[in-house]
């Protein structure tokens, strides 16, 4: 049986606490299961963030989307996790990831290092987490028991191995990083074969892992065409009907984008999406159609 689905979004503007808070509620109104807030510069703080989410809603989850390890010291980020757990009443959700933008460190004076670099990061901040989060003698302690369910945003080889070993949720970009940190979508082919990478690496697992896939841009139209013009020059290299079949965009009627949703976890086992803040009322219809599916 295929998993359920799961929605989530990720709220990115920043905003005053009345302003945040109801867009938070808004967001558990239109049925979404998780809240979510990224970590870059000039975004929200994400723990802070949660917690004022947590403030006003009950039924969510409530998640890092994600962390850019580099930004962290894997001691003070355990304290960050146990606390934010405790004071969302258990429903956190750690992403982490390693970070692609180099001018982002640069601002906060830390150092951006080789990709290997990044990678050895993330692996060592995620077993030190795991170290100091198991211990009963770390304090604060998490309310979630084994631990805080983790999710690891990955596309190349390594990071889907090591996504396999450690992560409840494996997330997958639906795009490659370029030099400037710029991201460029992979096409259906290309995430398949991600996929393909993941589950080979996976394959000694006791649980499997959960799925998901970060949706970059959501129109619900009649004319899947027109509807996508604006966004073409921003993917020059690719053509209309190329960019309408790319897995991180959703444009049709809303038949057309619950059917793409049902083929997407059919051929790629992907069952949590993800949108992004401008896209939360636009998705809105799909996860109702889908709920419960």
């Amino acid at each position: 049986m295929p998993r359920r689905f799961r929605f989530g979004v990720s709220l990115l503007a920043p905003a005053p606490v009345d302003e945040w808070h109801a867009k938070c509620r808004r967001a558990e109104d239109l049925g979404y299961d998780v809240i979510t807030v990224a970590d870059h510069l000039g975004l929200p703080a994400p723990f802070p963030a949660l917690v004022a989410a947590a403030q006003v809603t009950e039924r969510p989850r409530l998640g890092t989307f994600v962390l850019n390890a580099g930004f962290w010291n894997p001691a003070l980020l355990a304290r960050e996790v146990a606390t934010t757990d405790a004071l969302t009443g258990g429903r956190l959700e750690l992403g982490l990831g390693t970070g692609y933008v180099q001018a982002e460190h640069e601002t906060a004076g830390l150092p951006w290092g080789t990709p290997r670099e990044r990678v050895d990061h993330l692996q060592h901040t995620i077993e030190e987490l795991d170290r100091l989060l198991s211990s009963e003698d770390h304090q604060p302690r998490p309310v979630q028991s084994p631990r805080v369910p983790l999710l690891i945003g990955a596309n190349g080889d390594r990071m889907l191995r090591l996504t396999a070993e450690h992560a409840d949720i494996a997330a997958f970009t639906g795009a490659r990083t370029l030099p400037g940190g710029r991201l460029e979508p992979v096409t259906a082919a290309e995430l398949e074969q991600r996929v393909a990478v993941y589950r080979e690496a996976a394959a000694g697992r006791k649980e499997p892992a959960e799925l998901n896939l970060l949706i970059q841009i959501v129109t619900v139209a009649e004319d899947r065409s027109e509807a996508i013009r604006p966004w073409l020059p921003r993917i020059p290299h690719l053509t209309e009907q190329q960019v309408l079949e790319l897995p991180i965009v959703l444009v049709g009627t809303l038949e057309e984008i619950t059917e793409r949703v049902r083929a997407q976890r059919e051929r790629y086992g992907i069952s949590y999406l993800t949108v992004l803040e401008p896209h939360m009322e636009a998705f809105a219809p799909v996860v109702e159609a889908l709920r419960g599916e």
